[in-house]
């Protein structure tokens, strides 16, 4: 299939809305809306054109907005670049790119016959059981020895780890160390094994997949002796962003650890798609920065009987009453080379679920650290949902009644099935606390929900308290790192 055209060539007209006149579809033809200017009656073609109008598309946590929700992978730089911000300059000309794309969806479920497939040529052996709404192969007696969990429902994000399990009968009792349940069988030692040879191992799991044609990588070295391949697939015909999967290559050249998604998403509606130029204008403006931290104002009165600022008519500079400027205000933003554009299908949390959303797929090359990727969704703004008017101005915390305290998620543990994450961070005794969490072959992302406890209430004294929230995920965490969706930064395992 093709990220530009519907595999059975045909051609749809995308509209706006229908007061707009024409607008350039697919096939590079221009196609008449539902109410054409010169009122005339509509042809059978028309009216089906105007059916397959796409629907619009509700980016991120159901805000609206026009950046993807694959968000920022761990050790890459923040696109915003801090309080000063940041601005993206292309190197060169961008590309226009074609005139549409469609995005794609997880649909349907994985079966037993798919599950062992996978299996086979990770070389677990057993067959697959449905625990609950994951298909599971788990060791034996001691559950000591490959494990692979996949989640049944498309897209079918899978782990696969060695377990070294949890304790058996009462060895526990006699003075020895029990290692925790789940815990990561460690590295055996040795060298790692070559890129190449890495590439080598991970290339029948990658077919087995229908990966085969993934951009691979083999840079990655992990305890010393494990190899990482990370291979980003791709999908009607383009490449993909937040939809890798990744296998850990042991020193004997065999496959330790991985995950990824089974079941390939199927092609849906096509979007209209902006440049790579104007894609880059909107990554810009949404990367001015935020600005100085803090309440503002001066940091003190100057003393008493001194000298301020001209304020007198006639004069140069700022009065008394100005407001304060810090070196924040006045900094320049941060300038990073854009070297590359490609158009690419990203990871995007929706309001109908994870989809994969047509974006534009920048490379950055800044001077002072290794290039990265950042992008920028490409799908006409006239069919995203505007994002949500901004919360008023913040009014300064009266001192006396306290200030709400800051939630960040601190630590996190893991139950014994791999996939109960108990998130521990700060809260109000004013509200209640739910966690949600956004999954995906590369990260897991949790956010913090709060909820006033009694509305009704007219006050709450804010005192603050450590809160700790369970959230069950689909498939098992395992060497997915957990992002705290609030910030941005990995979160620590306890």
């Amino acid at each position: 299939m093709s990220g530009t055209e519907s595999g059975h060539g045909r051609r749809t007209a995308l509209v706006a809305s229908v007061a707009a006149g024409v607008l350039l579809a697919g096939g590079g033809g221009l196609y008449l809306t539902a109410a054409g200017d010169d009122d005339r009656p509509r042809t059978g073609a028309e009216a089906a054109d105007a059916a397959a109008t796409p629907p619009l598309l509700r980016l991120g946590d159901g805000s609206g907005g026009t950046a993807p929700g694959a968000g920022i992978a761990p050790g890459e730089p923040d696109p915003g670049g801090g309080p000063s911000g940041t601005v993206y300059r292309a190197e060169g000309p961008l590309p226009q790119g074609p005139s549409s794309a469609a995005v794609h969806r997880p649909e349907g479920l994985v079966t037993s016959e798919e599950v062992t497939r996978l299996a086979g040529v990770l070389g677990i052996e057993g067959r697959p059981a449905l625990v609950g709404d994951v298909w599971t192969i788990r060791p034996e007696k001691d559950g000591r020895g490959p494990r692979l969990d996949v989640a049944r429902q498309a897209p079918g994000s899978w782990t696969y780890s060695w377990y070294d399990g949890g304790p058996a009968g009462d060895a526990c009792l006699k003075g020895r160390a029990c290692p925790p349940p789940g815990g990561a069988k460690p590295p055996a030692g040795g060298s790692p094994v070559s890129e190449a040879a890495a590439r080598a191992a991970a290339a029948p799991v990658l077919k087995a997949l229908g990966q085969d044609d993934a951009k691979v990588s083999a840079t990655q070295v992990m305890n010393g002796s494990v190899r990482v391949v990370n291979a980003d697939p791709v999908i009607g015909g383009l490449p993909t962003y937040g939809w890798s999967t990744g296998l850990h290559i042991g020193p004997d050249g065999r496959p330790v650890a991985g995950s990824g998604t089974l079941k390939e998403p199927v092609e849906g509606a096509a979007y209209p798609v902006v440049s790579a130029e104007r894609a880059l204008a909107r990554l810009n403006e949404a990367s001015k920065g935020t600005g100085p931290i803090g309440i503002g104002g001066c940091a003190t009165d100057p003393p008493a009987g001194e000298p301020q600022a001209p304020d007198a008519p006639g004069k140069d500079g700022p009065g008394k009453d100005a407001p304060c400027r810090t070196a924040v205000d006045t900094a320049p933003p941060r300038e990073v080379p854009v070297t590359g554009a490609v158009l690419g299908l990203a990871a995007t949390d929706t309001a109908d679920g994870r989809l994969l959303v047509p974006t534009w797929l920048f490379t950055a090359d800044p001077a002072d650290s290794a290039p990265y990727t950042v992008t920028s969704t490409a799908v006409a703004a006239e069919f995203l949902v505007p994002p949500a008017a901004p919360s008023p101005e913040p009014v300064a915390p009266d001192p006396s009644e306290g200030a709400a305290p800051v939630r960040r998620i601190e630590s996190f543990t893991v139950g014994g099935d791999g996939r109960t994450l108990a998130v521990t961070f700060w809260g109000g005794v004013c509200h209640t606390y739910t966690a949600h969490a956004a999954e995906d072959p590369r990260q897991v992302r949790v956010r913090i929900e709060e909820k006033l406890r009694d509305p009704d209430r007219a006050a709450c004294v804010l005192v603050a308290k450590e809160i700790t929230v369970e959230v069950t995920l689909a498939a098992p965490l395992g060497d997915r790192p957990l992002v705290d969706a609030a910030s941005g930064e990995a979160v620590p395992r306890r």
